[in-house]
């Protein structure tokens, strides 16, 4: 459940950072009061926390997928 809560976090960081990087447009910083806002810093602190969270993914063993053949 924390890795998808991570994964969404990450993603609305990454349109939101492509949106930046393109059109100049910082999309969270227009929803929540700039940048500087409280809840801007809150959203962009979750979003570096997710990231933070998903490189111990890389790292991770991933279950071994079941055969078809037995």
């Amino acid at each position: 459940m924390l890795d998808r809560i991570a994964l969404i976090l990450l993603i609305i960081g990454g349109l939101n950072w492509g949106a930046v990087g393109i059109f100049q447009f910082d999309l969270v910083a227009w929803i929540c009061g700039g940048q500087t806002g409280i809840i801007s810093r809150i959203i962009y602190t979750l979003v570096a926390l997710s990231a933070i969270w998903c490189i111990t993914l890389l790292f991770k063993e991933r279950d071994a997928t079941p055969s078809l053949a037995s």
